[in-house]
């Protein structure tokens, strides 16, 4: 894994370290649970979309828009991005090695979150450099969401997305094949998801190129029609996180962008309420990161063992049980794990660290 450490402050977007950091916040607190949560922070069993699914693709979003303000800045090599997409493949695949060992399962998963991330990133830088243009990255994306869709229609014309039959399975049951994906069923961050997953990124560059020209009353138009279309697409395709159909794709987009700028003017016009979100801010700086860090710290503690009891849940019921009730208990669980991976995202921000894999 790579690991480079910018001791010198870039010039960056606020609301966009802002996004970053408020998706690997939910993240945090979503992958921690004890026990149950809220419904509205797990996600949704097939179709339809909560607040924990909402953070992945803002995730891939802002990695589109923060891949527009670097190439402003110097441009991508073929190596580097290459070498940016090994390292996020890699760093995703050895947190599967990591659950395999710690778990004793039968077969190691290919795919993942970081997986998805570097093939997302690697399609949608190549189609950046090669289109640059905004109009065409836009129609870009759009075809690759009507690609997405295709597929499933004309797989399974009669039930075009049933759980148990549906193009991105089968693809998923050809490669990685089905010793090597999430439980054994359908990957969530299959390879077939790549397409709109993709579409997602490219929806990041374009609110990306429109922040650079300061534009944020553009970005809300633009955010509210990618939301009517993911509205109209939805009689024809069902909204999943677990398939990332093109419905899915695009009213995350469009929200990404409204809140995007909604950040901007907040910030533009109450320029104090920065220090309500700095937190945030700290941890979008090295975002990457602590996602990794925060899983390597759950699967470790949800191995050990205190009494036949996984020390995380030991931990939940010496803190946090009892205080309110259940969800509640869990939920001020969660929030105070995640305070705790705040101190270090604010110490590293403080000193100029940033982690980049």
């Amino acid at each position: 894994m790579n690991v480079t450490l910018n001791l010198v402050q870039m010039n960056r977007n606020f609301e966009l370290d802002i996004l970053r950091g408020l998706s690997i916040a939910l993240m945090i607190v979503v992958d921690a649970p004890p026990d149950k949560i809220y419904d509205i922070l797990q996600h949704a069993e097939w179709e339809g979309m909560t607040l924990a699914d909402t953070i992945f693709p803002a995730f891939a979003f802002a990695m589109g828009a923060s891949a527009t303000f670097a190439t402003a800045r110097h441009q991508f090599s073929p190596t580097k991005i290459f070498r940016r997409t090994g390292f996020l493949f890699l760093a995703g695949f050895l947190l599967n090695v990591l659950i395999y060992f710690c778990f004793s399962q039968e077969h190691i998963r290919l795919f993942g979150v970081l997986q998805r991330l570097a093939l997302t990133y690697f399609f949608g830088i190549l189609i950046l450099m090669k289109l640059k243009n905004t109009a065409k990255i836009s129609i870009a994306a759009f075809l690759l969401l009507l690609i997405s869709s295709a597929g499933f229609h004309i797989y399974a014309p009669e039930n075009s997305f049933s759980e148990t039959e549906n193009i991105s399975r089968a693809v998923d049951y050809i490669f990685p094949g089905v010793n090597h994906i999430y439980m054994m069923t359908q990957d969530p961050e299959g390879l077939y998801g790549t397409l709109s997953g993709t579409a997602s990124m490219l929806f990041g560059i374009v609110a990306g190129k429109i922040l650079m020209q300061n534009k944020r009353r553009k970005l809300i138009l633009y955010g509210a029609g990618i939301l009517i279309c993911g509205y109209c697409w939805s009689y024809f395709d069902i909204i999943a996180k677990k398939l990332w159909t093109a419905p899915f794709a695009l009213l995350n987009a469009g929200g990404d962008m409204i809140l995007l700028a909604a950040l901007g003017m907040l910030f533009e016009f109450a320029p104090c309420v920065k220090k309500i979100f700095h937190p945030f801010d700290s941890l979008g700086r090295n975002p990457l990161f602590f996602f990794v860090a925060s899983n390597v710290a759950v699967i470790l503690l949800c191995a050990i063992n205190i009494s036949d009891i996984p020390a995380l849940i030991m931990l939940y019921h010496k803190t946090c049980q009892g205080i309110f009730g259940s969800e509640m208990d869990v939920l001020l669980f969660c929030i105070s794990w995640l305070i705790m991976w705040l101190i270090p995202a604010e110490i590293l921000n403080r000193r100029k660290i940033f982690i980049r894999l």
